[in-house]
């Protein structure tokens, strides 16, 4: 696979988000011994930047990621694992922020003990927890680079201000947001689900153009679900869906937002098609050519579509390939 950097050290220019082997989607799929192997198996195809957190399936994802890495393949992957949202089925959407400095280190040592590792290459704070001061929380966070138990720090779905203000502190290695054909809101474009980002950005507004900012920073840009929730691979054609998958529940997934929302689909295949490709591998190398610096983390828990995914590194879209692609619908709904 063809590589990028990532703090200096190069890692597979397709990354693998690990999310839905634990949580959030299909868990009637869930197998761990299936998501074991595919782990390892993304490794000897170059997937090599993996993503997970503390909150997805509330520590079982990374216990799996752990265990995946056991034996010998801990070295060849670069770890990222998030602090800041924690289980909490009494809360809206079945989780809560903390971002308390001593939540922040007792949670790391959690990770290090599921992960099974002693060093995280790349910890983010996974969500702006808006009663903690954020210059506190990444104080914190720095504390554990300094202690040798966190190489990289990272943030989630910030703004541009926020990013900026903490660089100020401490580097920020990394930026995750949500990016895809379907949702732009990290490259600056108008509209975006405000809500999802902190309580600094009003309603109606967006976080800046967190893409530029990373790239003028030396920071990578890393896309989560750059498949819009697999709906870009024109797979998903129906809303039924698994009463435990979230997006049965989401806007844009709702069966009339699903229905006009195909358009976008019908130009990501049309684009797939002149390239003997995939939708799947379209999408994702959109990702891929908004800058060296964009590390995308599709997710799976399918061998098939592990391989598919890791192929999207080798799609070189044209300059109509990319006119074609920005050119697609405004989709119908907010993005949660």
């Amino acid at each position: 696979m063809r590589s990028r950097t990532f703090a200096g050290t190069p890692v597979g220019a397709v990354g693998l988000g690990c999310m839905g082997m634990s949580w959030a989607y299909t868990t009637s799929e869930r197998d761990d011994d299936v998501s074991i192997a595919l782990i390892r198996e993304a490794l000897d195809l170059g997937v090599t930047f993996l993503d997970t957190a503390q909150v997805y399936g509330d520590g079982h994802n990374e216990a799996l990621v752990g265990r995946a890495l056991a034996g010998g393949h801990r070295e060849r992957a670069v770890l990222a694992t998030k602090t800041g949202l924690l289980v909490d089925r009494d809360a809206p959407g079945g989780m809560r922020r903390d971002a308390r400095p001593e939540f922040v280190k007792s949670s790391a040592e959690e990770s290090l003990r599921r992960l099974d590792t002693d060093v995280i290459d790349l910890y983010y704070l996974h969500r702006v927890d808006p009663g903690v001061p954020i210059a506190e929380t990444w104080g914190a966070m720095a504390d554990l680079v300094a202690e040798g138990k966190v190489r990289h720090l990272g943030l989630s779905e910030v703004t541009v201000a926020q990013a900026e203000d903490l660089h100020a502190l401490h580097p920020v290695a990394a930026i995750q947001s949500e990016l895809s054909l379907w949702t732009r809101d990290a490259m600056g474009a108008p509209g975006g689900s405000a809500g999802a980002f902190s309580g600094d950005v009003s309603a109606g507004e967006g976080p800046g153009d967190v893409v530029g900012w990373c790239a003028a920073n030396g920071a990578a840009f890393v896309p989560f679900s750059p498949l819009g929730r697999g709906f870009l691979t024109g797979t998903v054609t129906s809303a039924d869906f698994e009463r435990t998958d979230f997006r049965g529940a989401n806007p844009r997934f709702q069966e009339e937002a699903l229905k006009a929302n195909l358009r976008i689909v019908d130009v990501v295949k049309e684009v797939a098609a002149r390239h003997g490709a995939t939708p799947a591998q379209v999408a994702i190398a959109w990702t891929l050519a908004q800058g060296a610096h964009v590390l995308p983390i599709p997710g799976t828990k399918k061998p098939r579509y592990l391989r598919e995914n890791a192929g999207a590194a080798a799609l070189d879209l044209t300059e109509a390939d990319l006119a074609q692609l920005d050119g697609i619908p405004a989709p119908v709904g907010s993005r949660y």
